[in-house]
């Protein structure tokens, strides 16, 4: 089973070796053990199922809880020759009909559905009918009530394992603390478990905070570095995203909002556009992007504070997903933590504790110090391999000095004590500095020792130390309302028997800009000719238009970038790039070729070898003979489309394809055999072939229209060939295809 996983890599894939975990993770799934599989945004976690989707004998039920997950993941293993569906709302009747037709059939290696869908009675029914291998559950961390996503109807999904006890589970999220992750294995029943915990450290993303003011200035700079490149900016409510498009869009930038406040058809349209390139940039709500496999997004910015770690971590996880750089930049100011301080006000008692402690953990990630992977990493219960990145802000600028803060912790720990130990950060800073607020005057605040001590700081440098003495167990918080008492360490600070060191900043983030990220030629980026990478781009584009598909889904920038710097002009050379397995070399190989040599020819540039670990692989026989000569071979000698579509790894609209070529090519196709089942009547199938007669087989649209769309046309692809087959056609209509 590994030596097949591995084939299927290379071959179907185009890769080389699994990422980290990927190897282990597919061999316990193979062995029908439950998994569990928490993996960092972008490594590699719907490979995990994939895989083994194609060596299973019977379905692989994906869980996904977003329709545009399971469009963008259907229409990648269509691509790349792996049969897969999905079931939800949004299909038309035919398509809906058409992929039930791929599920009875045994055609479907993979179902995609949401789970509502799933436990519809027909939606049982069905599987029933075709038995299922493996349940994998895509975002996981939407089972738990401790989750920052929770979702209640994917508690039920133990319901649906009962359904089907012999088929292996997978859970797989980015996302899960390990509280979050004792939750999944319990709700979910596993008893006999393998837990397969990747790093959460993203080494390719750059992280910043920087002070929350010329906000503009600080996003079109970010924006200039990364021109014509793909970016999302996050913004807290829908009037931001409104406002920040517009502006962006007054300044030359090609920008497009998304919210829920959107109509469903400008949601759909604009993400539509972003995913294909049309548009670079999308600013969005967090209603933006869970599912959203673009591999290629340069740089993530929040405009405003995240609620959680949570959801910083998968918001910027949606950026360098191809593993290339990528900058991540937050503005932060104390005006956003009280924003998100008043609505959590505004919860239920319960819900309040929660989100009072994620809020916390956010924010000793933002005043941390030192290197921020340090506190980000910890959160999710993983131990730093190094006190020093290199790839963040802090980093990059150095250790804060820290200074003795003892004399202002003394001033604070007092004031804290003075005012009865009920009150919150501002209050107490108000007091310190000698505010005539209304309500310090109603509680005659005004007349205590500590009112107006603290007029030597600025509001944020005693925000910021509030922080400090919280983190170092000073105070401690009352996780429902917000107010501080003493902590266990305070009264020896108090009694001048303990120091306290710390540090003094306006904001978490120096004013300037001292902490730029690396210089991108540094941070891993291949020296690649960038004139050949552009005209490998508008093929891409031009393909991907042609097909209805984004740009990533023909191949990734990774793999133009390594045929921008390698040059390989021959089949053999360019199975050796990144993401080019046979299937796609066999759809698209020999247009990207034809740029490249193109290219070259004028720049009298030679091939150059990639640089390879094991020794390379001899080019399959069919580079001497083209794919279309060997399948449409394969099928004169008797064998069907399914059999042809299993020996090759492609879809059935690739091997169709071949087929006709073939023909196309004046060979002729010695068998009407194709092991095809159409949902079609005789009739149906007559009047088909009496548009054929009459429209010809060139073009498929003609015979379509003039069916008024009652045929579809995976299924006028089959017909076309049944006809040819059975109908002895003239050369010319060949030669006129």
């Amino acid at each position: 089973m590994a030596d097949r996983a591995q084939k299927i890599l290379k071959t179907v894939f185009g890769y080389d070796t699994f990422r980290p975990l990927q190897a282990e993770v597919i061999n316990s799934i193979l062995e029908k053990k439950d998994t569990l599989v928490i993996l960092p945004t972008g490594g590699g976690k719907s490979l995990c199922y994939q895989i083994p989707a194609m060596l299973f004998s019977s379905l692989t039920v994906v869980i996904s809880p977003l329709i545009a997950l399971m469009k963008d993941q259907v229409e990648q293993m269509q691509r790349v020759g792996v049969p897969a569906a999905m079931l939800n709302s949004a299909l038309e009747t035919g398509t809906y009909r058409h992929n039930i037709a791929q599920i009875k059939s045994g055609a479907a290696r993979l179902l995609y559905v949401a789970p509502e869908t799933l436990m519809m009675p027909r939606t049982m029914s069905l599987l029933a009918g075709t038995g299922v291998d493996c349940l994998a559950i895509d975002e996981a961390h939407c089972i738990s009530e401790w989750g920052h996503d929770f979702r209640p109807e994917y508690r039920q999904l133990v319901q649906i394992r009962k359904q089907f006890p012999k088929a292996v589970c997978a859970a797989v999220t980015a996302t899960a603390t390990p509280r979050v992750r004792q939750d999944i294995q319990t709700t979910l029943g596993f008893k006999h478990t393998d837990t397969f915990i990747g790093s959460f450290n993203r080494e390719n993303l750059y992280l910043q905070i920087v002070p929350k003011d010329n906000s503009l200035s600080r996003v079109l700079r970010l924006i200039q570095r990364f021109r014509d490149q793909a970016g999302i900016i996050y913004c807290a409510t829908r009037r931001q995203v409104d406002e920040l498009a517009l502006i962006l869009q007054d300044e030359g930038v090609s920008a497009l909002p998304y919210h829920a406040g959107l109509s469903d058809t400008m949601r759909r349209t604009n993400q539509e556009r972003f995913i294909r390139d049309d548009t670079c940039i999308i600013v969005a709500t967090i209603a933006f992007g869970m599912g959203i496999d673009k591999p290629d997004v340069r740089f993530v910015i929040h405009y405003d504070m995240p609620k959680n770690i949570e959801s910083y971590y998968q918001e910027i996880g949606r950026a360098g997903r191809d593993g290339l750089p990528a900058d991540c930049l937050l503005l932060f100011s104390y005006g956003d933590v009280y924003k998100i301080k008043h609505f959590i006000q505004q919860k239920a008692p319960t819900e309040r504790r929660a989100a009072n402690t994620h809020l916390n953990a956010f924010l000793r990630f933002v005043e941390w110090p030192g290197c921020r992977r340090i506190p980000l990493l910890q959160y999710f219960g993983e131990a730093p391999a190094n006190v020093k990145c290199g790839q963040c802000d802090n980093c990059q600028k150095g250790q804060k000095e820290q200074i003795d803060v003892t004399i202002f912790a003394q001033k604070f720990l007092s004031c804290v004590y003075r005012t009865g130990e009920l009150f919150g950060a501002a209050h107490i800073i108000n007091v310190l500095r000698g505010s005539k607020a209304q309500r310090v005057i109603q509680l005659k605040h005004q007349r205590l020792s500590t009112y107006g001590i603290g007029r030597d700081l600025s509001k944020k440098q005693w925000q910021s130390l509030s922080r400090q003495f919280l983190h170092q167990g000073l105070l401690i918080e009352d996780t429902d309302y917000g107010g501080f008492r003493l902590g266990p360490n305070a009264r020896d600070v108090l009694k001048n028997k303990k120091k306290i060191w710390g540090w003094l900043d306006d904001d978490p983030a120096d004013e300037n800009d001292k902490a730029a990220p690396p210089d991108l030629k540094k941070r891993d980026i291949p020296g690649y000719d960038r004139d050949l990478f552009q005209l490998l781009k508008e093929k891409r584009k031009e393909i991907a238009d042609q097909e209805k598909v984004p740009p990533y889904v023909v191949f990734a920038d990774k793999t133009l970038m390594e045929m921008a710097a390698y040059f390989p002009q021959t089949e053999a050379g360019m199975l050796q790039i990144h993401g080019v397995g046979e299937t796609k070399l066999s759809v698209y190989g020999s247009e990207f070729l034809n740029v490249i040599q193109l290219f070259c020819r004028k720049q009298g540039i030679p091939e150059k070898p990639k640089p390879v670990t094991k020794p390379i692989r001899k080019p399959p026989a069919r580079v001497k003979k083209k794919r279309h000569e060997v399948i449409g071979e394969t099928f004169s000698a008797g064998r069907t489309v399914a059999e042809i579509m299993e020996m090759f790894a492609v879809k059935r609209q690739t091997a169709l394809d071949h087929l006709y070529r073939y023909w196309c090519e004046g060979n002729p196709l010695e068998t009407d055999n194709f092991g095809i089942h159409l949902n079609l009547s005789s009739q149906q199938t007559d009047s088909v072939f009496t548009y054929f007669e009459k429209l010809g087989i060139r073009r498929l649209k003609p015979v379509f229209d003039a069916l008024a769309g009652e045929i579809d046309y995976p299924d006028l692809f089959v017909l076309r060939l049944m006809f040819i087959a059975q109908n002895a056609l003239m050369v010319d209509e060949r030669v006129r295809r």
